[in-house]
């Protein structure tokens, strides 16, 4: 979903009528950027309250949310220092699909690009646009 927002009962309802186990608020624009970028992505999931279905719990208040993600952002910067040695070691990682996302995704013929707008893409896509 688009955030930062709280779902609505019929949101959180319909989420768990599609099995949503875990509704993000950020997930997709990410996702993309880094597809575009040939970066390869993993979701890291830090929950920070119920959604506003589980009778059990009382309602979500922006005080509560604000504690868990203090400590959510210990728990994250924690996960990037135990992870990063691993992906600075992974010797397949050169070789994965995410590096080459943007091998096809060019049709604009070479001489009809617009040279500005390569430079611009060239931070993301200059793999692509400099073989051309």
């Amino acid at each position: 979903m688009e955030g930062p927002q709280f779902s609505t009962l019929a949101e959180s309802n319909l989420y768990r009528q599609w099995g949503c186990d875990v509704i993000g608020m950020t997930n997709m624009p990410e996702a993309k950027l880094a597809r575009e970028a040939e970066i390869c992505y993993a979701s890291v999931a830090m929950v920070t309250d119920f959604d506003c279905w589980h009778p059990d719990h009382a309602a979500v208040t922006v005080d509560a949310i604000i504690q868990v993600l203090l400590a959510n952002a210990d728990n994250a910067r924690s996960l990037v220092q135990a992870v990063t040695p691993a992906l600075a070691a992974d010797a397949h990682g050169a070789a994965c699909a995410c590096r080459h996302a943007l091998e096809y995704a060019l049709i604009t013929a070479p001489q009809a690009r617009d040279p500005e707008l390569a430079k611009q893409l060239a931070a993301v896509a200059g793999r692509v646009l400099s073989r051309h």
